[in-house]
């Protein structure tokens, strides 16, 4: 029955790994491929590490194969986001038929800075926010 289920992990992994290469191969722009490698493949990689554990039935082999599976589920979507983050500061252009762009309005090309929007949010006396901080 355990073999029945590594197998079973194994080529869901496997699937899930396949359809992330598809994914960088048929997106149109860098965030759509970014989307796809993070989520199908870190799937797939999470996948094959638990029929890992299943297969070997050792608690030191499981033991390593949920921290690989925790170091993948905490790194991957970073990974992804920062790579993302500096393919859109580097000019690579977007997909036609992408809808909304919030950096647009808050990234200067020229000095390559991002604005949060917050800098100019004062109170209508000329305060600021952290001017009413209470230091205790």
């Amino acid at each position: 029955m355990s073999e029945l289920l590594v197998s079973f992990l194994l080529i869901l992994g496997a699937a899930f790994m396949v359809l992330a290469s598809i994914g960088v191969l048929r997106l149109p722009d860098l965030p759509t491929r970014m989307h796809a490698t993070t989520k199908a493949g870190a799937l797939g990689a999470m996948l094959i590490m638990a029929s890992v554990a299943f297969h070997f039935g050792d608690s030191t082999v499981a033991a390593r194969a949920i921290a690989i599976v925790v170091f993948i589920f905490l790194t991957a979507p970073i990974a992804a986001h920062v790579i993302g983050r500096a393919g859109y500061f580097t000019g690579i252009e977007l997909w036609e038929g992408t809808v909304k762009d919030e950096l647009r309005e808050r990234y200067d090309t020229h000095l390559h800075t991002l604005e949060s929007g917050l800098e100019n949010q004062d109170k209508p006396d000329g305060s600021s926010k952290d001017s009413d901080r209470i230091d205790s």
